[in-house]
């Protein structure tokens, strides 16, 4: 149900989006508007854009709250996916050594070993 009600609220979303792009701004539109011998007027189809604009925000709106409430319903346990938890990386046998401040007043020692840890680059 509830991925029925999202897929309708994304068609609604789109058709949303396209009603708002068409409507006449100060700047033209998207060519919508007609002469007065057309199927419908510039009043006629801004009036109907203007329609159509505010039933499918009241939609989207509802459809929002409606799939709100049915998630917060929902008692779903959560779905953990464990086939990578055996997969590990194998670890060094020995643990890691962090380096001990040295006391005050030592001399540093000098350590010839190359580093466990290649450096990047």
């Amino acid at each position: 149900m509830f991925a029925f009600l999202l897929i309708v609220q994304s068609v609604i979303a789109i058709a949303l989006i396209g009603v708002i792009l068409m409507q006449r701004s100060e700047g033209g539109g998207l060519g919508v508007g007609g002469s007065s011998s057309g199927f419908m007027t510039a009043r006629g189809a801004a009036d109907f854009l203007t329609r159509s604009t505010s039933i499918l925000g009241g939609i989207f709106i509802v459809l929002s709250i409606l799939m709100a409430a049915i998630a917060g319903v929902t008692h779903e346990t959560p779905k953990i996916d464990t086939s990578l938890a055996s997969k590990r990386p194998a670890q060094n046998s020995q643990p890691a050594q962090t380096p001990a401040a040295p006391l005050p007043g030592a001399q540093p020692q000098q350590n010839d070993a190359a580093p466990a840890v290649p450096l990047a680059q």
